[in-house]
């Protein structure tokens, strides 16, 4: 089994052919590529981290859609001063499958 970890927006994820990963937004459209720095190749019992290999292996995906994540409330409160305030968030999103890795 072929796998890879790449980088992807400042997170690490194991990725091999086939696999739909979301990540954080890309600055791509839906339907175009994007190609993921690979850190580290497993190829059946072959591993491969040498900066100089892994230079010549590319990871190509797709991107499938951009999305905003699940809603986050951000609340705070202080007891007995009357302070209350309440925050959301949504994260920006893009959902990738990958498609090669060489």
């Amino acid at each position: 089994m072929v796998y890879a970890i790449v980088r992807a927006g400042g997170r690490q994820e194991k990725v091999s052919v086939g696999d739909w990963v979301t990540l954080d937004r890309v600055p791509e459209a839906a339907g175009g590529t994007i190609e993921l720095p690979a850190l580290l190749l497993v190829d059946g019992d072959k591993v491969t981290s040498a900066a100089e290999e892994l230079a010549k292996v590319t990871v190509t995906a797709e991107v499938l859609e951009n999305l905003r994540g699940p809603k986050i409330v951000i609340q705070k409160y202080k007891n007995k001063t009357g302070y209350k305030k309440r925050q959301g968030f949504r994260a920006a999103l893009t959902k990738v499958k990958v498609t090669s890795i060489a």
